[in-house]
């Protein structure tokens, strides 16, 4: 509505009341007081790990801690008796970190969503790393942030990118000699800001004396074997040391008699990063893999009677070639009986010459073509499709040559994708079954101190469905980029989904403490950072 017939139209309302009595003053809207109940927020200190920080579109950076949720819930506290709320800033916008000058692998700039003005191919559009203009030039910008000038004094924002739950409690993960370990023992991002090289994340937090905290840790108890497809190089965290982890946490936390708001853990399997890849990308429309489609099929074709004779028709790899329609990749699926003998054998019984049964065997013993209940980490969609380099030296290795290896090393399609890429129906249900029992540690924590709730599991999954949620005049949805809640990583928040969060939390300790916090606008945080944002 116009602003000045809106105003119009009060003042006609309120010339009608005044007419029909004189005697009668027109109401007005007092201001209610905020109040923050039986809560005390004068020292708040949040606790947690990336997603605590502020860290989002694959980094670290000034604008993603200013916007995250412990900063924005932090403000309202200050409505309400709330004191100073200090976070441990990186030096600009660019994210990423520096040892001794030198770019620590792993922690490179931020990711923005670059768009190629240009809409003839080879045209690209997606999640870069900032600095790199696709498709040609790679060299992204350097971080400035460099942890061997550590900051002081203390910070209320204790969220530790990368931290597990027994992190918070481990003495020299600021340890800067502990990077050195393999594996590391020390986390950059605490070597930055620890008080003291031995000491410990709950140790500095405890320092300030809160009288509120927030706490939400566990997610990488499971995230580390999700991201790595369930591959082994990173276990899930035993329930018994979570639970360990967590209670002394919780009984810390809470021995001065602060108060405090608790997030539970999501489903990591239902967040972007897993739900974006499809399980089936191979499109018979596409020029560089569409007329190959005969050829694949008819080498397959000799595999299939192996599987059917064996009584694995299940197996069967077939691409489809009706127009719109797709086919899915090929993975190795290590919950399969491996076959490898078998296939070797019953191909050299079919005159098959024994190097070749032998490949044969080696590559597809535990092979299939995924299914929809397959899950897909985010990068696997930048090498499906692609030549793989470790797998031509293997089979060279076994006696092919150049030629041969590199028609069977392709990604997916002759090549079956390893287990780092993918998470198949078996590994995700040991992912629900951790977070299923952590999550009941963490309700009982809840229970038994009576701190204020956060159901991000419960979010997660309304977020996820079709409909999502409604955020003022906003729905945010799990879809990657444009969903609204994911970050360009496909992990962490963006501003508005740190927003959504923070308002959750005020929620629950209004409900819990009697307190009255406003809420913030959706509005007013964004869901993307521009690239030229230093």
């Amino acid at each position: 509505m116009n602003t000045q017939y809106k105003w119009l139209l009060i003042l006609l309302v309120f010339g009608f009341v005044a007419c029909e009595s004189d005697d009668e003053a027109p109401a007005t809207e007092e201001e209610v007081a905020i109040t923050s109940g039986t809560a005390d927020f004068s020292r708040y200190v949040a606790l947690g790990n990336s997603l605590t920080a502020g860290f989002t579109d694959g980094a670290l950076f000034i604008a993603g801690q200013e916007d995250s949720y412990p900063n924005i819930l932090a403000q309202q506290f200050a409505l309400a008796g709330g004191g100073e709320f200090k976070q441990p800033l990186m030096n600009d916008n660019i994210g990423g970190l520096l040892l001794g000058g030198s770019q620590l692998p792993g922690f490179g700039p931020r990711l923005y969503f670059y768009r190629d003005p240009d809409p003839a191919p080879p045209s690209f559009s997606g999640p870069t790393p900032l600095g790199v203009v696709p498709p040609t030039d790679i060299e992204a910008e350097m971080p400035t942030t460099d942890i061997t000038v550590p900051l002081t004094g203390s910070f209320n924002n204790m969220g530790i990118p990368g931290a597990q739950s027994f992190h918070l409690l481990a003495n020299g993960y600021g340890n800067i000699a502990g990077l050195q370990m393999m594996p590391p023992m020390a986390n950059p991002y605490f070597v930055r800001i620890a008080s003291n090289p031995n000491a410990s994340v709950l140790e500095d937090a405890m320092k300030q004396d809160p009288t509120f905290f927030s706490l939400w840790i566990g997610s990488n108890d499971v995230l580390g074997y999700a991201l790595s497809g369930g591959d082994g190089t990173s276990p899930i965290i035993d329930t018994s040391i979570f639970t360990q982890s967590y209670n002394t946490l919780v009984e810390t936390l809470t021995s001065g008699g602060a108060k405090g708001v608790i997030f539970n853990i999501p489903d990591v399997t239902a967040i972007a990063h897993f739900t974006t890849v499809p399980h089936n990308p191979l499109d018979p429309d596409n020029p560089s893999f569409g007329p190959l489609i005969p050829t694949l099929n008819a080498q397959f074709a000799g595999l299939n009677q192996v599987f059917n004779a064996l009584g694995v028709s299940e197996r069967m790899i077939t691409f489809k070639t009706e127009k719109d329609s797709t086919s899915a990749v090929i993975i190795k699926d290590e919950s399969l009986v491996d076959l490898s003998i078998e296939i070797r054998d019953a191909l050299i019984g079919n005159m098959v010459d024994a190097g070749t049964a032998t490949v044969t065997g080696i590559l597809y013993g535990q092979a299939r073509q995924a299914t929809k209940d397959d899950l897909f980490v985010l990068p696997s969609s930048a090498i499906i499709g692609q030549v793989n380099t470790a797998a031509i030296t293997m089979l060279t290795g076994l006696g092919l040559s150049e030629a041969q290896a590199g028609q069977l090393a392709v990604n997916g399609i002759t090549y079956p994708l390893e287990d780092k890429w993918v998470l198949t129906p078996e590994e995700q249900e040991e992912i629900a079954t951790a977070t299923s029992a952590y999550n009941a540690v963490i309700d009982a924590a809840v229970q038994q101190k009576g701190l204020a709730f956060v159901d991000a599991n419960g979010f997660l999954d309304q977020v996820s469905s079709d409909d999502g949620l409604q955020f003022d005049e906003f729905t945010i949805q799990g879809n990657i980029v444009f969903g609204g809640l994911f970050s360009l990583d496909g992990v962490h928040p963006t501003a508005r989904g740190a927003a959504f969060l923070a308002n959750k939390a005020a929620e629950a300790i209004n409900t819990t403490y009697g307190s009255n916090l406003p809420t913030v606008k959706a509005a007013d945080y964004p869901t993307f950072y521009s690239g030229s944002l230093k």
